[in-house]
């Protein structure tokens, strides 16, 4: 699979509101399927176990079985990769504006 069918995984993951909430939730601990179910009520099983696969086929979660439980353990280097790729070049030309503008402003006040 190329580079760019990947990005369109994760992007497509990305792009649900519930599906970012889940992340949320995952980000400092990871959750088992039953516990996620509880954070959400509004939400049947069926449909969060339906967020939880296209966020597993993205990469952006990574499931381990315990026994009868299934653990949800975010994967946030998917999310650094798009980060570095999309993000970071943008910041790194944003700063270097501001920095620019900083030292103009500096010049013109001395």
């Amino acid at each position: 699979m190329s580079s760019d069918d990947e990005e369109d995984r994760i992007f497509k993951a990305l792009g649900n509101r519930v599906r970012r909430r889940l992340l949320d939730r995952l980000r400092d601990n990871p959750a088992t399927t039953g516990m996620l179910c509880d954070a959400f009520p509004e939400l049947d099983r069926c449909t969060v176990m339906q967020h939880l696969k296209v966020l597993e086929d993205a990469g952006l979660i990574v499931v381990r079985r315990s026994g009868r439980e299934r653990w949800n353990h975010l994967d946030a280097l998917p999310i650094q990769s798009l980060h570095e790729r999309w993000i970071g070049s943008y910041a790194a030309y944003a700063a270097q504006g501001l920095l620019k503008l900083k030292r103009g402003l500096e010049t013109d006040l001395t």
